[in-house]
């Protein structure tokens, strides 16, 4: 027996009998903490709270409970809830082989999965019958149980279990000793650094989602699995919120507004991941693009255009074959030379700066392209438009001297938050991706370069003092970046826009400029992207506005709808009229009800429709209405037109158009 100093945030150190697990510890220094607790974090380690506290010397241990609506403590919860999960399916499916079961925070597939190789393949049927069972399981109160155990007596376990797949887990990451996690009363055992809630009591309110396919390590070459998908908060109150913000979500996929509003496709004979562009979807690209281009040129940037190709030699030089091989399509060859599909732009942008010799006075240089590149995604991570194999991102480098960083860097983080608001998003969050300390992650450039670019992200940050978080061992291998999400109609958050510092590029490609002592310099080089991807930010917008589209990005801006054949070729003159003062009008002329008319141009979310009978095709006007409001009553063409021009120019984001 000794004694251990123990030491919450709230209060002063106390001695305490030790050996004592951090539960019996927080009952005698907080009891409200300790009845609420999931885990808790000892030393800023987090540990399971029946972990033992040895004793210690003058230094307190201090411990931070793990609470529930904390993001630690939902975390801790769904990955509680994906053991539950296998424990079920492990108790209904005798046999099943086990993978990953990992916690997702912000996922719209769901909180959790456990990939699984069951006796027969599962199907969505089955998902009523293992959450039975997890309720089942859930209400008998077992305890979560943590063992260490010598890595060999792991592997023998785990064999003896047919479970090859944890043995080459315990493998590759397990040490001298492995943690490993029972539910006591199932027949559940993982390989597991934890934490987990005490016992299955904690879980109530979780429901199972989905069944996708995975290969294990996403890997083809490897064991096909399936994945079950599932959800849980701490209270059913959060879940049912989630559930209807999920039922939302699906009423504004993407992929089915896309096939109805007949906006783009993914043909499979043409190849996974591949977008076609129909002609609605293509005004609206051309909207996206024309804004962009204006601001572009009006922000002091110069538009190029470079292949899609180029020797492979480029992409060993700029370090992609090195840190990024596993994103490239395979090389190929051609006249005995090899080349390679681009993934990104960059190097090119470095060719058009290389090609002649660069004078201090002619920096900042702004190169901007919209460059399509290729990247060798896994066909399970496709997803619609978010997800592509091929896109095409409006790129922009930049190549400036050291002192102008930071004033660049405010540049394309105003820039952005312009082309959000422009496109009706005004919620943002800011991060700071920066190297970390994971030994594992390759990185390129020095310590000191390193900081000297955090720096100078940081200054120009807080220079628009905008709240950011940082995001530890997220950068990118060649330098820290900013990364910005907005947040949608229903509350989810994208991300899109990045401003990325790199001081590898100029160094490997040994760019240069002349400054004021006549001498060469090394340049700075800021890797920026707004949309991101014209694809992915297009999924994004026909998400937020359920694809209905403000009017200055709809396809079709308005629809003239005569109650009766008499009065065609006026819908037709109508129509004419408006397309003449750059307006994107279509008249329908078929001979249905008006009704009908009206149903179609609401389902195809036209903004406008404007209804002609008799009455007005005697006095020169049109009928109004607006797909959200209703009817707005009769205005003349001229007053229409003149309205609904002023809200294109302004690219307004409501279609307010009556009083104004």
């Amino acid at each position: 027996m000794g004694e251990v100093k123990v030491q919450l945030d709230s209060g002063a150190p106390t001695r305490l009998e030790a050996p004592i697990t951090v539960i019996e510890a927080l009952r005698r220094l907080d009891r409200e903490a300790a009845k609420r607790a999931l885990a808790a974090k000892v030393d800023g380690r987090e540990v399971d709270l029946s972990f033992e506290l040895k004793p210690n010397g003058a230094e307190p241990v201090r411990i931070e409970p793990i609470l529930p609506q904390t993001e630690e403590g939902l975390e801790l919860l769904r990955h509680s809830t994906a053991h539950l999960l296998a424990a079920a399916v492990l108790d209904l499916f005798p046999g099943t082989k086990l993978g990953i079961g990992p916690a997702l925070l912000d996922d719209p597939r769901g909180g959790f999965f456990y990939d699984v190789i069951a006796p027969r393949p599962l199907t969505e049927d089955d998902l009523p019958l293992i959450e039975k069972r997890m309720r089942e399981i859930a209400k008998r109160n077992f305890a979560y149980r943590r063992e260490e155990i010598p890595k060999a007596e792991a592997l023998r376990i785990f064999a003896e279990r047919g479970e090859p797949l944890k043995c080459e887990l315990i493998e590759e990451k397990g040490g001298d000793v492995v943690s490993v996690y029972y539910i006591d009363g199932t027949p559940f055992i993982d390989f597991c650094i934890g934490p987990h809630v005490p016992d299955t009591s904690k879980l109530r309110a979780f429901k199972l989602l989905s069944i996708a396919g995975a290969y294990w390590k996403g890997d083809p070459a490897r064991p096909q699995m399936q994945r079950i998908y599932g959800i849980a908060f701490f209270t059913q109150e959060e879940l049912d919120e989630w559930l209807r913000r999920r039922e939302e979500a699906e009423r504004r996929d993407h992929r089915r507004l896309g096939r109805e509003l007949d906006l783009f496709s993914i043909q499979e004979e043409f190849g996974q991941g591949l977008i076609f562009w129909h002609p609605k979807g293509g005004i609206v690209r051309k909207e996206m693009e024309d804004y962009l281009r204006a601001e572009l040129l009006r922000r002091g940037y110069s538009l190029v255009f470079t292949p899609h190709i180029a020797k492979r030699g480029l992409w060993q030089r700029s370090g992609h074959e090195e840190n990024y091989a596993d994103s490239m399509f395979s090389p190929f060859e051609f006249e005995e030379v090899e080349y390679r599909l681009k993934p990104m732009n960059c190097p090119f942008h470095i060719g058009i700066y290389k090609s002649q010799q660069r004078s201090y006075r002619d920096l900042p240089i702004r190169y901007a392209e919209f460059g399509t590149v290729y990247r060798a995604e896994l066909s399970g991570v496709l997803h619609g438009l978010l997800r592509v194999r091929g896109f095409t991102q409006d790129d922009a480098h930049i190549f400036c001297t050291p002192d102008a960083v930071r004033d660049e860097i405010i540049g394309c983080v105003d820039f952005a938050f312009d082309l959000f608001r422009t496109f009706g998003f005004d919620k943002f969050k800011v991060e700071l991706s920066v190297r970390g300390d994971d030994a594992s992650k390759h990185y390129l450039g020095s310590a000191e370069e390193w900081a000297r670019a955090e720096r100078a992200l940081v200054e120009a940050l807080d220079q628009r003092a905008i709240p950011f978080e940082r995001m530890e061992g997220e950068a990118a291998f060649y330098g820290p970046k900013i990364d910005i999400k907005v947040e949608d109609a229903i509350g989810r958050s994208w991300q899109l826009s990045t401003v990325q510092f790199d001081f590898n590029l100029p160094e490997r490609f040994e760019l240069e400029y002349i400054g004021e002592d006549n001498r060469p310099h090394r340049p700075v080089m800021i890797h920026r992207a707004l949309f991101g991807s014209i694809e992915r930010f297009f999924g994004v917008l026909i998400e937020h506005y359920a694809g209905a589209f403000p009017l200055w990005l709809a396809p079709v801006q308005a629809m003239v709808l005569p109650i009766t054949d008499r009065v065609n070729d006026y819908a037709e003159r109508v129509a004419r009229e408006l397309r003449d003062a750059g307006l994107r009008v279509e008249a329908n002329t078929r001979s249905e009800k008006i009704g009908a008319k009206i149903r179609q141009a609401q389902l195809q979310k036209v903004p406008f429709m404007l209804v002609v009978g008799d009455r007005e095709a005697s006095d020169g006007t049109v009928a109004v209405r607006e797909r959200a409001r209703g009817d707005i009553g009769a205005m003349t063409l001229r007053e229409f037109k003149e309205r609904a021009l002023q809200l294109v120019r302004t690219r307004a984001v409501d279609n307010e158009i009556a009083g104004q």
